[in-house]
């Protein structure tokens, strides 16, 4: 199989940060900075005619200074050097400059429009590949590369393609805390030379990437980019999520990165006819892309739910059902083996399982998700952990802690997709040594390192779960 080109272009083996800075706070230092925390193991030439030494590295006054050749240029210069530093580029072999500079054609103003043509044919007679401008770049763990700081060292399946860099950072770390990882995550702003679907076809035949996750304001070219969608859905997931979608965003997507948005109806079909999933927002893109991370194929609606009181009961029911799930009732085989061990509410008990039913009465909420979970009835099943503890200190963290490593055994020894609950809650400064909120914090730690995967919400799980499903009814698919 050939190689693609972005695969030389995105393995660097030495960067160059044209403008590099000694300031804090500074772009040009954060880029620095990043290569050295992030580990990168090739060389790193910092570039600025008015220092010697940044973080402990030489400095070149220029990128000709430079004894040796330098595979990938980041530029924090202004718009108007781009040029002489692209004819730097030439001289010294450059594969790909990373554009961080802004200040082109997303302003509005025909002179920097120009401009930025010129960068591209000047870049294009020069044999060099763009990725920019006006963007972050690329965040690529495996090879010590990042744009952002606090963002995880460690690498994983999902990657990324954005027209937005501080969305893209704000993505990364909230995926995180879900337990995803990334194998690379580009930040393409204006796609002046490469743009959303050179990405797209990359990440199609990236051995590393097996989902992918895009945002876009606009493409620059609309059959390429529904040809080459419709190509890579076929090999593995893609979820899009599409700003611009109003009046107002297309207003701010175009002083953003110089997009032209179309209607939300028109790319909610573009979206599926391609066979793509279509995310509203983050959060809900986050939610897709944690259920494909860490669930296996979902071939059937009937969900079996445990966990909450009477009313978080009812309202789990509820939001399942809107969402497309059927809330099936309880089998005759497991009334019958609730007869034996929990005989007064033998008939009480229903799906979704009221907790407050159980206690007392020999089953607990782990008995009940086992059950569903050996039961052909179900075919997934959602456990709520958002009830507030109503018993002492001491017997809620023994409940809690059994309760979630019941359900992490179930999760390996069943086949059927457990998604589960937890409530996300915004704490003051004083509760977070509140024993409560450690041991939320204990727990979701120990269900993602199940593979399990959590969301804020039953109606989020819901919603996620259904697009699962649908997804694999499009594609038979046995796994992604």
């Amino acid at each position: 199989m050939p190689t693609h080109p972005l695969e030389e272009v995105l393995h660097p083996r030495s960067v160059a940060v044209v403008g590099a800075s000694g300031t804090a706070g500074a772009w040009g230092y954060s880029f620095t900075r990043h290569l050295l925390d992030y580990g990168f193991r090739g060389q790193i030439y910092p570039v600025n005619p008015n220092y010697q030494e940044i973080l402990g590295l030489k400095v070149y006054p220029s990128l000709i200074a430079i004894p040796e050749m330098v595979d990938y240029v980041i530029s924090c210069v202004p718009a108007g050097e781009v040029l002489n530093m692209l004819a730097e580029c030439l001289q010294k072999g450059v594969k790909v400059v990373h554009l961080y500079t802004a200040r082109f054609s997303e302003t509005g103003r025909r002179q920097a429009a120009e401009l930025e043509q010129e960068v591209l044919r000047q870049a294009r007679k020069s044999g060099i590949r763009l990725i920019g401008p006006n963007c972050m770049g690329l965040y690529y763990p495996k090879e010590g590369i990042s744009f952002a700081y606090d963002l995880p060292k460690e690498s994983g399946g999902v990657g990324m393609a954005s027209q937005t860099g501080g969305g893209a950072a704000v993505f990364v770390q909230l995926a995180a805390m879900r337990g995803i990882r990334f194998s690379k995550v580009v930040s393409y702003g204006n796609a002046l030379d490469l743009d959303e679907s050179d990405y797209l076809d990359y990440f199609s035949q990236d051995p590393e990437t097996r989902i992918i996750v895009v945002y876009i304001e606009g493409v620059k070219n609309g059959r390429k980019f529904f040809d080459t969608l419709r190509r890579v859905t076929a090999s593995k997931p893609v979820i899009i999520t599409k700003g611009g979608r109003g009046q107002s965003g297309a207003r701010a997507a175009a002083s953003h990165t110089a997009s032209l948005a179309g209607t939300a109806r028109t790319w909610r079909a573009v979206v599926a006819q391609a066979g793509a999933l279509w995310a509203e927002n983050f959060d809900e893109m986050t939610d897709l892309a944690v259920s494909f991370y860490f669930l296996p194929p979902i071939h059937g609606l009937r969900v079996g739910i445990t966990g909450g009181g009477g009313g978080p009961s009812v309202l789990s029911a509820d939001e399942c059902e809107e969402a497309g799930l059927e809330v099936v009732p309880l089998p005759p085989e497991i009334r019958e083996e609730l007869k034996v061990k929990a005989h007064p509410i033998w008939d009480w008990v229903s799906n979704p399982v009221d907790v407050s039913i159980l206690g007392g009465f020999g089953v607990t909420s782990t008995d009940m998700l086992q059950m569903m979970a050996n039961n052909p009835s179900f075919d997934l099943l959602l456990a709520n952990i958002t009830e507030v503890p109503l018993a002492r200190k001491e017997d809620s963290i023994l409940r809690f802690r059994s309760e979630t490593d019941g359900y992490i055994r179930i999760r390996k020894e069943s086949s059927k997709p457990l998604l589960v609950v937890f409530g996300e809650k915004s704490l003051g400064v004083e509760d977070h040594n509140h024993w409560r909120w450690q041991l939320t914090s204990e727990l979701r730690t120990k269900y993602i390192a199940a593979n399990i995967p959590i969301y804020p919400s039953v109606a989020r799980a819901a919603r996620a779960a259904r697009k699962l499903f649908d997804y694999c009814q499009r594609n038979e698919c046995q796994h992604y």
